[in-house]
């Protein structure tokens, strides 16, 4: 993957970024509009105070989705709007689905995540073999990463950074430490395809999209041309600007191969990944102990839990679990199962980092805020 800053004029006037609201709540009336005029006033002076262009909400409480909408803008140059169906890129929140394919594998008895990789793949190196599918899921392998600051290995083809990483000694014990990375997930990939007989891409539409109704879903990078989809933008100083240059705001590209979709390849709106949320508490996606191991930390070697589960980061364990999915340092979701609510806050700006205003969203529904120093670290700018 690899990223760069684009010079592009951009008017000072997109500086103002509009903040009407372009889509109403899903219901007219509900006992949720207190809250919700709460969470559209926090929303709006976020947005300021982060310069943030575009963005799009969504919250679910008690299986409904009560608060659905869409602010700013998602093309500020052309001055377009961005809507309810606005496609922004979930990055490595997609992890989250790909934890949700998995389990539903382990349901219908095609893949026991307990088990080694070598079992559904065989052409890995000897050590990698012996990494089981839930470390994989849960970043404790072990592996050497795909990926380096500068994207793929070497800045090659995928091809190419595959035959270098697998070149690579593991740098662990399988379940000795937790340590976030790319190969995981690429690997999910080829175990999904091979147990599925079907590529990834095709298993998350007939498993999960369809199922749930989630037109709008779809994998790509912002190289691809995927109508409707939000430009991403940074604040982030460019290569060739002095020390002393004020801050401008700039494109940003990121670059994702078809190996790497499983990791963080999904574009999608706040909608469909609320009405996703919705269908997996509703036990349409996997059954409800299939969703609680899902979403039982990992632990290390040592017993100690680890920072994800299978698929899912965790966010915090006081005063209950909370599990989500974040990516990109732009787009994110948080579960509080035990409170039946969800936040989901989607933006088209690097270093927007929803992940840290949900909380305070969420307290506006009625969820507690986390008291416990669980969350993963969420500053990855620099990788998908």
């Amino acid at each position: 993957m690899r990223f760069s800053a684009l010079r592009t004029p951009v008017l000072l006037a997109a500086l103002a970024v509009p903040l009407a609201c372009f889509a109403a709540p899903s219901a007219p009336s509900t006992a949720w509009d207190t809250a919700n005029a709460q969470a559209r006033r926090f929303m709006q002076d976020t947005m300021q105070a982060r310069r943030i262009p575009g963005l799009q909400i969504a919250v679910v409480k008690d299986g409904q989705l009560v608060l659905s909408e869409a602010y700013g803008l998602a093309n500020v140059e052309n001055g377009v709007a961005a809507t309810r169906d606005t496609r922004f890129p979930l990055n490595s929140a997609t992890k989250s689905f790909t934890g949700v394919a998995m389990a539903q594998l382990a349901q219908a008895g095609r893949v026991d995540l307990q088990a080694p990789v070598s079992r559904y793949l065989d052409d890995l190196p000897p050590a990698w073999g012996k990494v089981q599918v839930r470390q994989l899921l849960a970043h404790t392998s072990g592996l050497p990463d795909i990926l380096d600051a500068q994207g793929l290995l070497g800045g090659s083809t995928e091809e190419q950074a595959w035959t270098q990483v697998t070149a690579l000694p593991v740098e662990a014990a399988p379940g000795k430490r937790f340590r976030y990375n790319q190969t995981n997930y690429v690997l999910l990939a080829r175990i999904i395809a091979r147990q599925a007989g079907m590529p990834y891409p095709q298993y998350m539409a007939r498993h999960q999209f369809d199922v749930v109704g989630m037109p709008r879903t779809t994998f790509g990078d912002s190289y691809d041309l995927v109508a409707d989809a939000a430009t991403i933008y940074s604040w982030f100083p460019r290569k060739t600007d002095a020390a002393e240059a004020p801050q401008r705001l700039s494109h940003w590209f990121y670059d994702l191969s078809p190996g790497l979709w499983a990791g963080a390849g999904m574009l999608t709106t706040a909608d469909e990944v609320g009405r996703w949320i919705i269908a997996l508490s509703q036990g349409k996606l996997l059954r409800p102990d299939g969703v609680r191991r899902m979403w039982t930390p990992e632990r290390l070697n040592n017993g100690e839990p680890g920072a994800w589960s299978a698929g899912w980061p965790i966010m915090g364990t006081t005063p209950d679990l909370q599990v989500g999915g974040m990516g990109g340092a732009r787009a994110a979701f948080i579960v509080y199962p035990e409170r039946r609510l969800a936040v989901v806050v989607l933006t088209n700006l690097v270093g927007a980092d929803p992940q840290d205003f949900i909380a305070p969203i969420a307290a506006f529904y009625g969820a507690a805020p986390t008291t416990d120093a669980r969350r993963p670290s969420t500053k990855r700018t620099a990788t998908p």
